[in-house]
């Protein structure tokens, strides 16, 4: 057998002068140390040969690196690099440069956050690790710095902050991951078809998609995911599959584990498992509601998902239980506390700039488009009222509806606490709850109501314009989020569609 390498604090034997940086501190943190060690132990009880870095770039998707186990000390306490252009994905304008980047920009570094360790269920040699970003320690201006680009590092921070400013409170996040599962038919004009019918909570029909969402459970209970319910909803091939709130970072990375999911189940059955928010017109799209609470107190608590030994940290099966929620009004009735009001009064104040980051692709309006098939369009809040962007799902939480299957949740939730913050710190009303439905009175078109932004270039002009919410996108994250959007908004407009071809090509005489 071959011997482990011991684990020891790092030395910083010639790199002294960089101690005092931010990825020195994280390494130097006796508690990570610890963790450190117990992942060791986790690669010896479970036979893990390799190991994902991952991070998440601006977009959401998942990057990173494969790296033999027996390396696990060294890159636990010196990171690995990757190239500081890849939270862009890597991706070249519609004039073919390099979006924010050039080939000659250096690396950053990818330190494992060693409790988000987890076994994959479907590969038992290999295991994952979420990373946070920092600057490389050769960075001419920020050595060793947080990667301001890096959202997930990002909504640790924070949410850090949020807590220590307002003595405890913190955000509790529930997420309604809703995507398509379609097969390949063969034919061109046709090219996929959903694996159900579109028949909204029909037992007959979950029953055809046994295969798909049973192994979605038994990944997910292995990886962390305490899931909860799940039903076959109204468009082809649509599932929504629900697993327990947590804390806001906790729900986010178990989101990206979800679709990681997904995506290999897909694979294993010949399937596409398809995010796209709007993929066909006339039936309900994918949308990723997210379900907010603000708490104080609360306990760790690990929830028992696997038999035996746990196939990863003992975090990554943890979930915060009890404590106080401060959105929900103990005397009774459906309106919220004065603090959970002022934190509505924040989510409204920015709706705009939140749409940009909850709705990202051009071809996330076609939800809202689709008016009456479930879609908010009111720039409002109210009860139990679909319509809005922000509804009253229960008395104990708000909903935040204009999100879909294609967001970054990191990003997005770190500007919701922005949001919040300001609404809760400036005590901003956010006025009665909306009664009426918002698409009745549009289509009455009798009187102005307000509404989100409906496309892509109106909801990037609200994110620029809204300075607050830029203070969740530091350095230079927004300036390539918005070069990204921008050029995905520029590619739509000089794109010919069916569409045009069908209407235009014989208008006259």
């Amino acid at each position: 057998m071959l011997e482990r390498p011991q684990v020891r604090a790092p030395a910083v034997t010639g790199k002294a002068r960089f101690a005092d940086t931010d990825v020195m501190r994280e390494i130097a943190d006796p508690l990570r140390q610890e963790r450190v060690a117990r992942v060791r132990e986790k690669i010896d009880q479970l036979g893990i040969e390799y190991i994902y870095y991952q991070y998440v770039t601006i977009t959401g998707r998942v990057l990173g690196k494969s790296v033999p186990a027996r390396h696990w000390e060294q890159n636990a306490h010196k990171g690995i690099q990757t190239w500081i252009g890849g939270v862009a994905n890597l991706t070249v304008d519609i004039r073919g440069n390099m979006i924010g980047f050039s080939a000659n920009d250096g690396e950053c570094l990818a330190l494992p956050d060693p409790e988000t360790f987890c076994q994959l269920p479907w590969e038992k040699k290999i295991a994952r690790v979420f990373c946070t970003l920092f600057y490389s320690l050769e960075d001419e201006n920020k050595p060793g710095a947080y990667y301001e680009c890096d959202t997930r590092g990002n909504l640790k921070r924070f949410d850090r902050q949020f807590r220590e400013k307002h003595n405890g409170l913190h955000l509790r996040v529930g997420t309604e991951p809703e995507m398509l599962w379609l097969r390949p038919t063969g034919d061109v004009k046709r090219p996929y078809e959903g694996i159900t019918k579109a028949s909204a909570y029909h037992i007959d029909q979950f029953e055809t998609a046994r295969h798909v969402w049973m192994k979605v459970y038994e990944y997910g209970q292995a990886m962390g995911l305490d899931m909860i319910q799940g039903d076959v909803e109204d468009a082809p091939g649509l599932l929504e599959l629900n697993f327990a709130f947590d804390d806001v970072l906790a729900t986010c990375d178990r989101l990206t584990t979800y679709r990681q999911i997904c995506a290999e189940v897909a694979r294993q059955n010949g399937l596409v498992a398809c995010f796209m928010a709007k993929p066909m017109m006339g039936v309900p799209a994918n949308g990723c509601h997210h379900n907010c609470s603000i708490w104080y107190g609360g306990e760790q608590k690990v929830v028992r998902l696997a038999e035996g030994t746990l196939p990863g940290m003992d975090e990554v099966f943890s979930y915060n239980k009890g404590g106080e929620n401060a959105f929900e009004n103990t005397e009774g009735g459906w309106i919220p506390t004065e603090l959970g009001r002022h934190a509505l009064g924040g989510a409204l104040k920015h709706i705009g700039a939140l749409t940009a980051l909850g709705a990202t692709t051009v071809n996330s309006y076609r939800r809202f488009a689709d008016i009456g098939l479930w879609a908010p369009v009111g720039a409002n809040w109210g009860l139990q009222n679909r319509s809005c962007s922000i509804r009253i799902s229960a008395p104990d939480r708000f909903e935040f509806r204009a999100v879909d299957a294609m967001v970054n949740q990191h990003l997005f939730c770190s500007a919701l606490l922005k949001a919040l913050d300001d609404g809760i710190s400036n005590q901003i009303d956010p006025g009665p709850p909306e009664k009426r439905n918002v698409v009745d009175v549009l289509n009455a078109g009798v009187e102005d109501i307000a509404t989100i932004p409906l496309n892509l270039h109106e909801a990037l002009e609200a994110l620029k314009a809204d300075d607050f919410i830029l203070e969740a996108m530091p350095g230079r994250l927004h300036e390539l989020y918005d070069k990204l959007k921008r050029d995905e908004w520029q590619r739509f407009m000089k794109e010919i569609s069916g569409w045009d071809i069908e209407r235009y090509m014989d208008y006259f005489p």
